[in-house]
């Protein structure tokens, strides 16, 4: 940590960056998740299929994906405070243009341009709360973590009051780009910009970082995790894109309570508390493959479902199995990411991993046009499988 940076944490006092990162991660979840409830009123409005919906879906993921290593790349150089706001700015002007699409193709560039804005935020928030609160680091982002859960909560209900009060769905973008502008703006001012002054690697140095962290990501158990990991994401992207869609098609579910258990899937984050301690107590690999497990139940509960109260009892049992998988997943992360260059080799499997996720959208819509929903989401009972089976022979294998 730079020297200066610990004498002047005091003068942000003990809530200011804590609060403004977690409420700009909070808007992140909620643009991003604020979609999905849409795809009905986009197949109506423009005429598009599910395989096009997924394809944008996965437009936007692909935008988040590809920012992840440039911008810890570029706050190393110009400032962790510079390319947070930054992002944000960008995303915002992206939701302004999402209010403001009148066609498809406009509708697309807007998504992908909340994609990349909100793509600059975590990894480098995760450098910047490290700094701020290197003796509470874990609390901090357990917090950023669970209000940004919360965007994926509130999401499909705004949309669900919205379109209930036969508002314009433009006005949710309206409200939200507005609101990115003002959190960018107080960010900007209440986060001192020499917060974020770190020493700048040569290009060189940087190169030889990714290249370690790639041979890293390559080799031993952390390559299989990787393997848990990409099939993990697979699956979260492909449910949480078409999750809403999916459940409209079920028996007596329609629109509006289609978005509320979209909600109520996020929701059940708030197992991951519990989740984080339980892989404390007897190891992530164990609470990984039960949680994961209950991920491929889950699904196959949800397609063979019937009725309001099952099917959402099987939305809130995926929920409770994929939300939970997470702290677990990180602390595991932690023990196999060699100390050196761990930072960058944590971009480079988050950008797999996020890239991972970007895919199955258009993958989940384009099966469910070529065969059916129950194909699709097969598909990603099997992606869970396949990672449960990884995480077992790791958990036998020492």
């Amino acid at each position: 940590m730079p020297s200066g940076l610990a004498s002047r944490r005091p003068r942000l006092g003990s809530f200011d960056v804590l609060a403004l990162t977690a409420l700009l991660w909070f808007l992140a979840k909620f643009l991003r998740y604020a979609v999905p409830p849409l795809f009905g009123t986009f197949r109506g409005l423009y005429g598009v299929s599910n395989a096009e919906l997924g394809a944008m879906f996965s437009a936007l993921m692909g935008g988040y994906a590809l920012m992840q290593f440039p911008s810890g790349a570029l706050a190393d150089r110009i400032g962790a405070v510079r390319v947070i706001v930054g992002g944000a700015v960008v995303a915002a002007t992206a939701t302004l243009l999402l209010f403001a699409s009148t066609t498809y193709a406009v509708l697309v560039v807007a998504v992908v341009g909340v994609g990349v804005g909100t793509g600059a935020h975590k990894t480098v928030a995760i450098t910047l709360l490290t700094a701020v609160y290197s003796n509470r680091t874990g609390r901090a982002l357990g917090v950023v973590d669970t209000v940004g859960e919360f965007g994926g909560v509130l999401a499909p209900a705004v949309v669900v009051a919205v379109l209930a009060a036969a508002l314009p769905w433009q006005s949710i973008f309206l409200v939200a780009a507005l609101a990115g502008l003002c959190l960018a703006g107080t960010f900007a001012v209440r986060v001192p910009r020499r917060l974020s002054d770190r020493a700048v690697g040569t290009p060189d140095d940087g190169g030889v970082r990714i290249r370690s962290s790639l041979a890293a990501v390559a080799t031993g158990r952390l390559a299989a995790f990787v393997v848990v990991t990409v099939c993990f994401a697979f699956a979260v992207g492909g449910v949480t894109a078409f999750l809403p869609l999916f459940l409209e098609r079920r028996p007596g579910i329609d629109t509006h309570l289609a978005g509320l258990l979209y909600s109520a899937f996020f929701v059940v984050a708030a197992v991951q508390p519990l989740s984080g301690e339980l892989a404390d107590r007897v190891g992530p690999l164990r609470v990984i493959a039960g949680l994961l497990c209950l991920g491929v139940a889950a699904v196959g509960w949800l397609l063979a479902a019937a009725g309001p109260l099952a099917v959402g009892a099987a939305t809130l049992a995926l929920g409770v199995g994929l939300h939970g998988v997470r702290p677990g997943r990180d602390a595991y992360l932690m023990t196999v990411i060699p100390d050196d260059g761990a930072g960058g080799t944590l971009g480079v499997v988050r950008t797999i991993m996020m890239g991972a996720s970007a895919v199955a959208p258009a993958a989940v819509g384009y099966l469910s046009e070529a065969a059916t929903f129950g194909v699709a989401f097969g598909v990603l009972a099997a992606s869970l499988a396949v990672a449960a089976a990884v995480v077992g022979v790791l958990a036998v294998t020492r």
